[in-house]
């Protein structure tokens, strides 16, 4: 299983991306998709989860101003993320619990989009 991001960049405070991820692979069902971040010098941290059922959680730095969505047809989450700060700055991860067909449930990650909010 792979999963691949985009739409990372940079963008002035106030802007707005979205990121998207893909996975592909040997997929039954995803449990679970979302972002983490990661910023120099720290460690990674949740972002926002999107679950099967279309419950979701956010991290409370983002909250009010990301929205995490998901594509079922396309095993796809996106991240909408509107009134970036410079504190948003980081490398953006794509997370997902994917069942395989031996019905085993395993975590994968993506690569890493960074995001860039300055002026």
């Amino acid at each position: 299983v792979q999963l691949v991001e985009s739409g990372g960049g940079l963008v002035q405070p106030g802007g707005s991306l979205r990121l998207s991820c893909a996975a592909s692979g040997s997929i039954v069902s995803i449990n679970r998709m979302g972002w983490y971040r990661q910023a120099p010098g720290k460690q990674r941290e949740l972002v926002a989860l999107i679950i099967s059922g279309g419950s979701t959680s956010y991290a409370d730095p983002v909250k009010g101003r990301f929205t995490v969505s998901r594509d079922n047809a396309k095993n796809t989450v996106y991240l909408q993320m509107n009134s970036l700060k410079p504190e948003d700055t980081a490398v953006y991860f794509c997370y997902a619990v994917v069942i395989d067909p031996s019905n085993y449930a395993k975590q994968y990650w993506g690569k890493g989009t960074l995001v860039t909010v300055s002026s």
